[in-house]
């Protein structure tokens, strides 16, 4: 079975960008076994994070990336925490990590109130009021100040896996 889709394109947005703070955030962080609100500071005071935001857990491109980051073993390879975020809720995400095998949590911000602050925010078409993450993938260190930027210009898009790659082995 072939999936069919129309590529969209997505609006310009001003993100965050390479060089600036990554703006911090409390939002739940779901892993495996459980969740709990934890802020991406308290993250970076471990070590540099590789943000990866990702549309709902029911869409495909979730699926995709998450697939991509698990077989090229990001987590296993290189020296940055990896997570997700996106507008699904903690148990959509805890039935995406099961399902899919993901070793990384993910964050959970149905509001869509980040994806906002990050100039990542995709409206729905036909939907009012119904916002989800653009995708995007910011690699932030210790100090949250964002070493790569990747911001989608259009519906699916998916990074380019060997460019985030070489920002993880720069760090």
């Amino acid at each position: 079975m072939e999936l069919e889709f129309d590529v969209v394109d997505l609006p310009e947005t001003e993100h965050v960008a390479v060089d600036e703070t990554a703006p911090d955030f409390t939002r739940p962080l779901v892993n495996e076994e459980y969740w709990e609100d934890v802020s991406l500071s308290d993250l970076t005071d471990e070590g540099p994070v590789l943000l990866v935001a990702h549309s709902m857990d029911g869409a495909f491109p979730a699926t995709y990336v998450w697939n991509e980051i698990r077989d090229r073993e990001w987590g296993e390879r290189f020296d940055a925490q990896v997570v997700g975020i996106s507008v699904s809720d903690p148990y959509a995400h805890k039935r995406l990590i099961e399902e899919r095998g993901i070793d990384h949590a993910l964050f959970s911000d149905p509001a869509a109130g980040v994806a906002a602050e990050y100039g990542i925010e995709n409206d729905l078409d036909g939907m009012a009021g119904v916002a989800e993450f653009r995708p995007a993938v910011f690699l932030v260190d210790g100090d949250r100040t964002v070493q790569y930027a990747w911001v989608a210009r259009e519906w699916p898009d998916f990074p380019d896996y060997d460019a985030v790659e070489t920002a993880l082995d720069e760090l």
